[in-house]
């Protein structure tokens, strides 16, 4: 069995980390070897995070390197385009098509690119987008963008829905359990 290589990329605070930890839970359940490392930019500030998950019979090392990615979930467009670089040439980016400005725009020093998506198009990569913000207003919070993507994605990976739906029960925190499940639910079925 090969490695299969996921990068989740975005910015600070839109939750990557609890992304990560649910597909992590979710792969050992599976019975997978799974190794997750994560990369703080400046997260804290809106700055670039990216988390690897690294999955099969056995993986030695948690680091993805340049066109070795099978999966790019991007929770942001500018992350997409950042991190392109390292999707193989069958790989699939999944992208939230919300803009939220780094710094460089915020103060003025740098426009906001407004063909990210068609550029990438342009270079041959396979992209899913779609208004996952929208979606998670839906479901009850905006801050559930994490998870309507995992939804997105979900079908990529041939593990069962109650499966999925076992390990959003078993890692989000109770209070959010239903909101969670109906994201996942608004990302799966989009």
């Amino acid at each position: 069995m090969k490695t299969t290589n996921v990068m989740i990329v975005g910015v600070g605070g839109q939750g990557s980390l609890l992304a990560s930890k649910l597909l992590g839970r979710l792969l050992i359940d599976e019975g997978y070897d799974v190794k997750v490392s994560e990369v703080h930019g400046m997260s804290q500030r809106g700055g670039s995070v990216v988390t690897y998950v690294r999955f099969g019979k056995k993986v030695y090392s948690p680091i993805i390197t340049e066109g070795e990615a099978d999966y790019i979930i991007s929770f942001e467009k500018l992350e997409a385009a950042r991190y392109a670089k390292y999707l193989n040439k069958d790989g699939l980016i999944v992208v939230n098509t919300q803009q939220i400005d780094p710094m460089p725009v915020i103060i003025g020093a740098a426009e906001y690119p407004t063909d990210v998506l068609d550029e990438l198009t342009a270079k041959g990569l396979k992209i899913e987008a779609l208004d996952a913000l929208t979606l998670a207003e839906q479901a009850g919070s905006a801050r559930a963008v994490n998870i309507v993507l995992m939804g997105k994605v979900a079908k990529q990976f041939g593990i069962d829905y109650n499966k999925w739906i076992a390990a959003i029960e078993n890692t989000v925190a109770p209070k959010f359990i239903e909101m969670n499940k109906k994201a996942f639910d608004l990302g799966y079925n989009s």
